[in-house]
């Protein structure tokens, strides 16, 4: 029983040192940039904290506004928001970062605190036409599309020179844009698109 004691003692010894540090380590320094949305033009953006805990996410604004994502569901990436409202983590960053929408506006978090300072408000087409838009913005081709029942709008959107490439467990169908070949993510939730976006690149269509 003293052996037993002893050993417990240095356990929660253990467990008291460690506990700081894996506190700490869920949350890191990052680079967020709010959209309203419908839109493609950040009304914020700088440095922010982003942080993880056991699914929740919460994302601190050097504005000092907060969001605070509780998960719902089974399905990864699905939340509730801070007022009760639907949320979710979209893909198209990659490792660069994360996605997050919302009811009323967008978060795109990056993990490096100085990614896109040169092309956020960038207005200059020329400098950006040869690379894929921006994560997030909408695809003018087929913004018609949102809230069509997926079913009866795949073949429109197959007309209109997309491919199909894969699909995900999250609700998000990845398709290719025939002419210039960017990526674009579609994400379905009760048999109707709720959004039609450019993912991060075309790293993101690969099978």
């Amino acid at each position: 029983m003293k052996s037993l004691n002893s050993f417990l003692a240095v356990a929660l010894a253990i467990a008291s040192l460690s506990f700081p540090v894996s506190v700490k380590a869920d949350t890191v320094n990052a680079r967020c940039d709010v959209f309203p949305k419908g839109q493609d033009r950040a009304t914020s953006s700088g440095r922010c904290t982003f942080s993880q805990r056991q699914g929740a996410v919460s994302i601190q604004l050097e504005n000092g506004r907060s969001y605070d994502l509780l998960p719902v569901g089974n399905r990864p990436g699905n939340y509730r928001d801070q007022n009760g409202d639907t949320a979710y983590r979209q893909a198209g960053l990659g490792d660069r970062g994360q996605i997050y929408r919302l009811s009323g506006e967008s978060i795109f978090v990056y993990w490096d605190t100085s990614a896109n300072r040169q092309n956020s408000g960038n207005r200059n087409g020329r400098a950006t036409a040869r690379r894929q838009p921006e994560a997030g913005t909408t695809v003018p081709p087929l913004s018609d599309l949102v809230g069509a029942r997926a079913g009866q709008a795949e073949n429109t959107v197959k007309k209109r020179g997309y491919r199909w490439v894969k699909s995900d467990d999250s609700g998000y169908g990845y398709w290719l844009e025939d002419k210039t070949n960017y990526c674009v993510t579609i994400r379905t939730d009760q048999g109707r698109y709720q959004s039609i976006v450019y993912a991060g690149g075309p790293q993101d269509c690969r099978n």
